[in-house]
């Protein structure tokens, strides 16, 4: 039998057809199952999500990658070239809230699953689409990962060291801030709905996402016409604001007012810096720069980071070591937040994944389901959201469609 709802959770009771996959898609229906929502993640005969092959590493037959982003989902597989794979879908729509797919535009028509042909089955379903440029316009129809539009959108440009090449940020960020816009689209979505009565369609791309998140750097060019450059770890606007090593490891400081100031430059024995012409105010200090940063890192690196930080924290200047994984997951800060959640997986044994990030405190969160096998869940979606008898699965899948 299917697990029952936690009517505590604020999606309980909500039906997501999941039709993503690599990483927007179902991070997006990751948070919504964080919720409470039901997730019916469908996967394509033999292989799957894209992600289950993206290892090493790789623990019971599942990689790190497809564990990232896939709990509180439940898996079917069905083909989507069999065209009674395409009914099923279509039966699952009728009886969801929610589905989310990130075909390249065009196909999901073709498939006769596109928001027109469903919408007339279903007037309140809500239709989100996931796509590297969007619906329309003259690039909809190119294919995209996260790399390539965190180079088209502006963000591989800014990110980098000074004067060095463009980098990509370590992870698929573009990806995990979509699917962040997406799920809040959809939510917000849901609230319209029980106001109207109907479901609507939600374009969401790459593209335009990570173009609005280049914050003030967008805004420093659309306000002031000025163009972005590297900075590495460094700031172009706020000095003492970056990375500087220490005598073990690297420690991020972050000077960002005129009381900050102050009190750095007592704790570091540098109060003549105070009023000093060249570094009194910020504007001075980022004109100097190239005098100022070199001044600053020498000093740094007459400690180690620990020592650092506890002169930093007693001051209440913000700081922070540059953590590794290592140091990150066990950080104490972080295991007193829950960011390391253990749940029970059928292969694997006690999987530890990244905790929930957002607390609630009368509807928490949970992680109920850990990131499904290929196609474990078929015969009980099938059975529970369709009621199909176990003969007429047996000829789905003597036909090819599961």
């Amino acid at each position: 039998m299917a697990d029952q709802p936690d009517a505590n959770l604020p999606l309980s009771g909500v039906r997501v057809l999941d039709l993503s996959r690599i990483l927007a898609g179902p991070w997006c229906t990751m948070l919504l199952g964080d919720l409470g929502a039901e997730i019916i993640k469908v996967e394509r005969p033999g292989s799957g999500d894209d992600t289950r092959a993206w290892g090493p590493p790789f623990s019971g037959g599942e990689s790190a990658y497809y564990l990232c982003c896939n709990r509180n989902k439940k898996s079917i597989v069905i083909d989507l070239k069999n065209q009674r794979g395409i009914e099923l879908v279509k039966e699952i729509a009728e009886v969801s809230d929610v589905l989310v797919e990130n075909f390249t535009p065009g196909l999901m028509k073709r498939f006769g699953l596109d928001y027109e042909t469903l919408s007339k089955l279903n007037p309140r379903l809500i239709y989100c689409s996931i796509s590297a440029y969007g619906q329309d316009g003259p690039y909809c129809d190119r294919p995209g990962y996260d790399m390539v539009l965190s180079a088209v959108g502006g963000l591989m440009w800014i990110t980098g060291p000074q004067g060095g090449e463009p980098c990509k940020v370590g992870v698929a960020i573009t990806d995990v801030v979509t699917g962040v816009h997406a799920q809040g689209a959809i939510t917000a979505s849901l609230l319209w709905r029980e106001r109207s009565g109907k479901g609507q369609y939600i374009d969401c791309s790459l593209l335009d996402t990570q173009a609005a998140c280049l914050a003030n750097i967008a805004s420093s060019y659309l306000v002031a016409g000025k163009e972005a450059t590297r900075w590495g770890t460094a700031h172009e606007s706020i000095l003492p604001y970056q990375v500087f090593n220490t005598k073990d490891r690297p420690i991020a400081v972050a000077v960002a007012n005129q009381k900050l100031w102050v009190n750095f430059c007592k704790l570091v024995g540098k109060g003549e810096w105070i009023n000093d012409p060249r570094f009194e105010s910020n504007p001075k200090r980022v004109e100097n720069r190239e005098v100022f940063v070199p001044l600053v890192a020498d000093l740094i690196a007459q400690k180690t980071c620990d020592e650092w930080m506890a002169l930093f924290v007693e001051a209440a200047i913000p700081c922070g070591p540059v953590n590794d994984m290592e140091h990150l997951f066990t950080d104490p800060q972080i295991l007193h937040r829950n960011m390391v959640a253990e749940i029970p997986h059928p292969t694997i044994g006690t999987l530890r994944l990244s905790g929930i990030p957002i607390k609630y405190s009368a509807t928490p969160p949970a992680i109920k389901l850990p990131p499904p096998l290929l196609g474990q869940h078929t015969d009980e979606i099938l059975h529970d959201v369709l009621e199909y008898s176990p003969g007429k699965i047996e000829e789905l899948r003597q036909q090819g469609a599961i």
